[in-house]
């Protein structure tokens, strides 16, 4: 089938979509917001980019003064790529509508991952204005520092449609930080966003990504990853920051023997945001691993944390542990966690638990000589460091400034 016949049939079923209002969750009306931005300049130079989106994208794990520290960069402001490069050999970055253009392949990872008609959030991406990142590891090569990419909301009332493919070649190694910003933390929007993640045969990809929204953005991102044997995909997921409404779910599908995928999450939200957050891993292979842990605090909002592992080959193994901190006299958390074993041999397990902190924890902290307000403080502080197994020492320390340059709006 040709580019412009399967084109044709995406848009026929991103229609359908439309048409049957398929929507998971909380709706959000679509047509309140616009897809036409103001067309930003690209800059061959990020570090001239203005001071206030530069300040924004560091809150969000992307340094552009100091290119020294990054394999490649990928900025998106609104609907528009603004800047691309990349610092290192065997790794490529650029706009995806660039992508499609080069090579003749692309159509293979296109809505292969996520389906183009999952709801109407997806259907929305392909039928309007869109650009996102391509981001591709050759066979074998290993990212010396990570990949970084943003993607900054600047219009107030805009649609962010992002499709983002990425891809780790047989036997290589890639990191990579991804920021969600705004302009300001007045002005309100909606992000959409697709992200289709190709991890090949003993690849290695770990994905961090860091969300600092403002209080009256919707976010609706949509992710799919397939990794094939002996691969590694691991998510870190961070948000810290109000938001209006989160809705996020991804599918990792393990389809080769012994492939694994771990998701890690910290979620911090307060009164008026509300975040409906999880991970789901299909174990389809013969000795497929998987781990989803989550840790959550709520200090007057609503948190549905979720996970789902199904266990479908011999030999899989899959665990998944939720904790939910409430702050304070007001807040949900809600957690869901659901394991799936479709025959003998498996492995699966949770461990789910959501309260308050305990006063004698509280008063033991104090007869040492803190006050209440810093031993919260510090159990708060234990309680979102999670150490995450195998993540490279570089992504563990800006993981760890980011919670620790955001603890004091947890408090």
């Amino acid at each position: 089938m040709s580019k412009t016949d399967t084109s044709r049939t995406y848009k026929e079923k991103a229609r359908a979509a439309i048409e049957k209002k398929a929507s998971l969750g909380e709706d959000i009306d679509i047509s309140k917001f616009t897809s036409e931005d103001e067309n930003p300049t690209y800059q061959d130079d990020p570090s001239k980019l203005p001071a206030r989106a530069k300040t924004q994208m560091l809150d969000a794990g992307v340094m552009l003064d100091d290119p020294s520290q990054r394999s490649g960069t990928y900025i998106q402001m609104d609907n528009t790529p603004v800047h691309s490069s990349v610092s290192q050999d065997g790794v490529e970055v650029m706009p995806v509508g660039q992508a499609m253009e080069k090579y003749d392949w692309m159509p293979d990872y296109w809505w292969n991952a996520v389906a183009v008609d999952q709801d109407k959030y997806t259907a929305n991406i392909e039928l309007n204005r869109y650009s996102g990142y391509f981001i591709r590891a050759l066979p074998g090569q290993k990212t010396v520092f990570p990949v970084q990419a943003c993607l900054y909301l600047a219009k107030d009332q805009l649609v962010q449609n992002v499709h983002n493919i990425i891809i780790a070649e047989e036997n290589s190694e890639m990191h990579i930080i991804t920021g969600c910003t705004t302009a300001s933390r007045e002005e309100t929007g909606l992000h959409l966003g697709v992200s289709e993640f190709y991890i090949k045969k003993g690849a290695k990809v770990t994905f961090t990504m860091i969300h600092s929204w403002s209080p009256e953005i919707a976010v609706r991102p949509r992710s799919g990853v397939i990794i094939e044997d002996g691969g590694l995909f691991m998510s870190n997921y961070l948000l810290m920051k109000p938001v209006h409404t989160l809705q996020m779910n991804p599918l990792a599908r393990c389809i080769g023997e012994n492939a694994t995928a771990r998701f890690n999450s910290v979620l911090v939200t307060g009164e008026g945001s509300s975040l409906d957050v999880g991970s789901r891993v299909m174990l389809d292979a013969e000795g497929a691993r998987t781990e989803i842990i989550s840790r959550a605090i709520t200090t007057g909002g609503v948190i549905i944390a979720r996970g789902y592992i199904e266990g479908n080959a011999p030999e899989v193994k899959g665990h998944l542990e939720c904790r939910g901190l409430i702050l304070g006299e007001r807040g949900i958390i809600h957690a869901i966690p659901e394991l799936k074993g479709n025959l003998a041999g498996i492995d699966l397990s949770h461990e789910a638990a959501v309260g308050k902190i305990a006063e004698e924890e509280v008063e033991y902290l104090m007869a040492r000589g803190l006050t209440r307000e810093e031993a919260t403080a510090t159990i708060v502080r234990g309680f979102l460091r999670v150490d995450i197994e195998g993540l490279p020492p570089m992504l563990a320390d800006e993981l760890r400034r980011a919670v620790e340059a955001s603890e004091k709006e947890v408090m």
